[in-house]
């Protein structure tokens, strides 16, 4: 059963990239200010800014950082407007992708998004044009550690809700719906597990194999300019790569 997750390699790059220039502490900013607005400062009574905090704690974000934000999010001061917005479209090779933003300026953002697609070599399309060939799951992905058992872990996750577990080289990948992600986490939290990630998410119900090294590098640099722009939150595609080398 052990392998490798092409989908959790290519988030935890992308975070670990973030997380080296800032962005990910930035991005999980704007997500506590909008879930603070809508629901109000007591994650007990507003599930949504709970997704954020654990969201935060899996990206090691500091507990003092997550309740700065909460505190500026409640003043009376905090003035900036942020909206969700989803843009889907196709990339080289009809990879399907999905970009999920927040911003406090709409037009901007669908112009760069839109101008990332263009260079990318790839194309805009209607709202609901690819989404279809993707589930929204909770996905928490634990740190493996040396010497723990997998049955052990599998059965944990199991017994808390989970609907399903990959066993991977380096970690735990496991998946719950959407409905049960918190309280599966909880429980996993609860029995001592480390996560690397965790949060709600997107991931295709199949792949597109790529293997032309011209199209895959064409993917990835699309895929970068996307994770670059500011107001761009988390990228999804159903783009099956060659797995990237570890630069160190």
């Amino acid at each position: 059963m052990s392998g490798h997750s092409k989908f959790a390699n290519i988030k935890h790059k992308k975070e670990k990239n973030d997380a080296a220039k800032g962005k990910i502490f930035t991005i999980i900013g704007r997500e506590i200010a909008v879930a603070v607005k809508d629901g109000g400062p007591d994650p007990a009574n507003n599930f949504k800014l709970a997704q954020v905090i654990a969201k935060a704690k899996a990206s090691n974000m500091p507990n003092d950082t997550i309740e700065r934000g909460i505190k500026k999010a409640s003043g009376e001061g905090n003035s900036v407007n942020y909206e969700y917005c989803t843009y889907e479209g196709y990339g080289p090779s009809g990879t399907a992708i999905i970009v999920k933003c927040l911003t406090d300026n709409k037009n901007r953002t669908a112009a760069n998004v839109r101008n990332a697609f263009t260079k990318g070599h790839g194309s805009i399309g209607t709202q609901g044009c690819v989404s279809y060939m993707f589930d929204n799951v909770g996905m928490i992905v634990i740190e493996r550690k040396s010497g723990m058992d997998e049955d052990e872990v599998m059965m944990a996750a199991l017994d808390a809700g989970a609907s399903d577990v990959e066993v991977l080289d380096d970690s735990f990948e496991v998946t719950t719906t959407v409905s049960d992600f918190s309280a599966v986490r909880d429980n996993l939290e609860k029995a001592g597990y480390t996560f690397l990630s965790a949060e709600l998410t997107m991931i295709p119900q199949t792949t597109n194999e790529i293997t032309d090294p011209e199209t895959v590098e064409k993917i990835q640099k699309m895929l970068e300019m996307l994770d670059d722009l500011d107001d761009v939150q988390d990228v999804y595609h159903n783009g099956d790569l060659p797995e990237e080398e570890d630069e160190d």
